[in-house]
């Protein structure tokens, strides 16, 4: 389960020099009756609903549970619902609070650039309509845990590499608003919804039975719409996610293979690395050693 995380980046001259650079990343969960935010920032980024606040970068905050509220100088007052994106501006005035009841999880990003003022400029993004509904999109939510990860890593060169992954969650909102990508079909709504749960719980064990009827859905016609959709069974889907955040976690920390299977929620080393094998052709430890300029 991915734990409450940010951090505020320092931006030197090689990236600014980029032309598209991170400022700030993180997640939060925040339960029924929380105070909001549940994290202390630093004064310039401090939120309260009655003073609002104004920003310096753009961001892009994507709520992935729950619902709340957003107003701005530019918006009248807005219900955000799982599934929402929205923009903030540099030098506008917003405020937004989870629903007190109900609480929410947010993933955001904040960026800057000369590249970035280049998009803003240019029509790509509307500063009068700054909500997007993405739906629950497992893209969405890989995109932002990869840059999470990445600056959990802080691996050389990860400035640019996370102003990459900000770039594709770029592209994947403008392509949503674009093309509307969540059409009349109800059965593929629900398999993208169970693709999104998946996604998000992906280190538990879940039920299959107990998601179809969370969607709901029959449990046979779930299963087989899942496999024609994805081409693989549900239960099949989610251990491949598992593994595949294993291969990640191999070439990108340096957390030992105990630490690695427990965190993709494998109930034993030995079962971990037995799948891995299987899947791969190599083992875990075999696959870290032919990791280039891998130090572990």
């Amino acid at each position: 389960m991915l734990n409450n995380y940010f951090k505020y980046l320092n931006i030197t001259p090689t990236e600014e020099r980029w032309g598209l650079y991170v400022t700030s990343v993180g997640y939060s969960k925040i339960e029924p009756n929380d105070q909001y935010p549940n994290q202390v920032h630093p004064q310039s980024h401090h939120l309260t609903w009655n003073r609002g606040r104004i920003l310096n970068d753009y961001y892009v905050v994507f709520i992935s549970k729950g619902k709340g509220l957003y107003a701005s100088a530019l918006t009248q007052p807005f219900e955000l619902n799982a599934g929402t994106c929205f923009f903030l501006y540099p030098g506008v005035l917003h405020r937004y609070k989870p629903n007190p009841k109900i609480g929410w999880e947010e993933y955001w990003v904040g960026f800057n650039g000369y590249y970035v003022e280049q998009l803003m400029n240019h029509g790509f993004f509307d500063r009068q309509h700054p909500f997007i509904y993405l739906g629950l999109n497992k893209d969405i939510l890989i995109l932002f845990r990869e840059l999470i990860n990445a600056v959990q890593a802080s691996l050389t060169g990860y400035p640019q590499q996370i102003a990459g992954i900000t770039l594709q969650i770029l592209g994947l909102i403008n392509n949503i608003a674009e093309h509307h990508e969540y059409n009349d079909d109800p059965v593929g709504k629900l398999i993208s919804k169970a693709k999104f749960i998946i996604q998000e719980s992906f280190e538990d064990n879940l039920d299959m039975e107990n998601l179809a009827r969370e969607l709901p859905m029959g449990y046979s016609a779930f299963r087989k719409a899942f496999k024609r959709i994805t081409g693989e069974s549900p239960n099949q889907y989610h251990l491949n996610l598992r593994l595949e955040r294993a291969k990640n976690l191999l070439a990108t920390t340096v957390l030992n293979i105990s630490e690695i299977a427990d965190q993709t929620g494998f109930e034993s080393v030995f079962y971990f690395s037995k799948l891995f094998k299987k899947k791969n052709g190599i083992s875990p430890n075999t696959f870290r050693k032919m990791i280039p300029n891998q130090e572990i």
